[in-house]
């Protein structure tokens, strides 16, 4: 299903970030685009994050995870 139709980003992408360490909205949007443009679908990104457990919802990741996946992130 698509979340963010303003990026083409699917509900897999986001949960793909989110599974890479992206915890925040901010960091799924960094990750892979999705609530990067207009916002309207951060609301659900939150919602995928929140399903995905505790520790997702409230950890800081160490480093953001790659943008979609062009690469690993820099040192």
């Amino acid at each position: 299903m698509f979340v963010c139709l303003c990026n083409g980003i699917t509900s897999q992408m986001v949960a793909d970030a989110v599974a890479a360490g992206a915890a925040t909205t901010n960091q799924v949007a960094a990750a892979c685009g999705a609530g990067a443009d207009c916002g309207r679908c951060r609301r659900t990104v939150r919602a995928i994050i929140t399903s995905r457990g505790p520790d997702h919802a409230a950890a800081e990741p160490t480093a953001p995870p790659c943008r979609r996946g062009m690469g690993s992130p820099g040192p």
